[in-house]
């Protein structure tokens, strides 16, 4: 295990460094959450006068909504990540080292798990800075944090998966392109569940997405339910940890085919 999070550091260190080599991709990973908070807020910024919303400021509403959009969108591309290292070899080389072959999968999340990290902290800021209110805190806030990083592990361990298997940019982007809209739509990212058509709702049930939005609103709130954030962190883990697993076997695959 020490060997496994020692080699885990080192590779996501050489990830980061090439991460940090891309400024333009660096910023346009923080101007795109600001584009959506902009756009979406005022967009709909009074469907919270529509009857049943529940009224309140529409902006302390979309934070969560744009968070776990970012999250979902953002970590869909790291199978281009594991395709560019197959089509450079750089795979290849890594599996005649000693490294431990979990670091490299690991490493690959944990780029995206930081870099959401730091996406997450700017739309924080940035709904601060335009008069967002965060009655739940820090705690509120907090959970917030680790849902989004819960289900950015979840779309990123599926893009590693399609990356390895389909081997084609084209496939990643078609599944990206199909499942971002849809996802956050049928969710309550931008619109409250109780406006919903009823099957709209009842897919929402089953949607991560939502999951994730559940546990931060509910925490975010001034009066938080416990076994409401709880019960939906407790699915997102379920489902990230079920995705690891997958990804892991797929490389495992990948690494015999070799």
């Amino acid at each position: 295990m020490t060997t496994l999070l020692t080699h885990t550091y080192w590779m996501t260190n050489r990830r980061l460094k090439v991460l940090i080599k891309q400024p333009a991709f660096v910023v346009i990973m923080l101007v795109q959450p600001a584009i959506w908070l902009f756009l979406f807020g005022n967009l709909f910024r009074r469907v919270v006068e529509l009857p049943g919303f529940g009224g309140g400021d529409y902006l302390d509403y979309i934070v969560p909504g744009v968070v776990a959009m970012t999250a979902v969108s953002s970590s869909m591309w790291s199978g281009m990540g594991v395709l560019e290292e197959i089509e450079r070899g750089t795979m290849n080389r890594l599996l005649t080292t000693p490294v431990a072959r979990g670091a490299i999968m690991n490493a690959l999340v944990m780029e995206q798990v930081l870099s959401l990290t730091v996406q997450v902290a700017a739309v924080i800021l940035l709904g601060l800075a335009a008069g967002a209110s965060y009655p739940g805190g820090v705690a509120g806030l907090l959970v917030l944090l680790i849902a989004a990083l819960l289900l950015g592990t979840v779309f990123s361990a599926l893009s590693n998966t399609v990356g390895m298997l389909a081997r084609q940019r084209e496939t990643i982007i078609g599944i990206n392109t199909m499942l971002l809209l849809p996802l956050t739509f049928l969710s309550s990212a931008f619109m409250a569940s109780s406006l919903m058509p009823s099957w709209m709702r009842t897919i929402a049930d089953w949607n991560p997405v939502n999951w994730a939005l559940d546990a931060a609103r509910t925490a975010m709130s001034a009066s938080p339910d416990w076994g409401v954030v709880l019960s939906r962190g407790a699915w997102l883990l379920g489902l990230a940890v079920v995705m690891l697993v997958l990804s892991t076997r797929t490389f495992r695959a990948y690494q015999k085919s070799v």
